[in-house]
């Protein structure tokens, strides 16, 4: 099996590298983005097996990344994270595709079970799709 590459997108310097610190010594990639656009660019060439996404950055924040990734095929699972946590935010990511919301300070252990249980649901997912697809 192939490493699971998880893109951490964060505008915090000392965020992104606790995160991206975190995803490698658990035996995953990581790769981050200082902004929505560097990681949406970023994904022509590149696809991650899973998203870190925070809601609240200057330029493309979280919300109008996840509308972007609508559009990709398959989906990409998008763990978001928020320090501004507010009931209709919630509400919005999960709505606009989020496979989870999470609340910072991180608890490490939850993120780590949130990313396999996001790539594993996408995995089952893409199985049901390929063996139900008639092509």
């Amino acid at each position: 099996m192939t490493e699971l590459l998880v893109a951490v997108v964060d505008d915090e310097e000392p965020i992104r590298k606790a995160l991206g610190r975190l995803l490698r010594a658990s035996g995953l990639v990581a790769e981050c983005f200082a902004s929505g656009q560097a990681f949406l660019d970023s994904i022509r060439s590149t696809r991650p097996d899973c998203v870190i996404l925070d809601l609240h950055m200057p330029g493309l924040g979280g919300l109008q990344v996840l509308e972007q990734l609508k559009s990709c095929r398959p989906p990409l699972p998008t763990i978001v994270i928020t320090g501004h946590d507010e009931p209709e935010n919630q509400t919005r990511c999960l709505a606009g595709g989020a496979a989870a919301y999470l609340r910072k300070p991180l608890d490490d252990e939850l993120l780590l079970q949130t990313i396999d249980q996001a790539v594993r649901k996408k995995s089952q997912d893409d199985q049901i799709t390929t063996s139900t697809d008639p092509h």
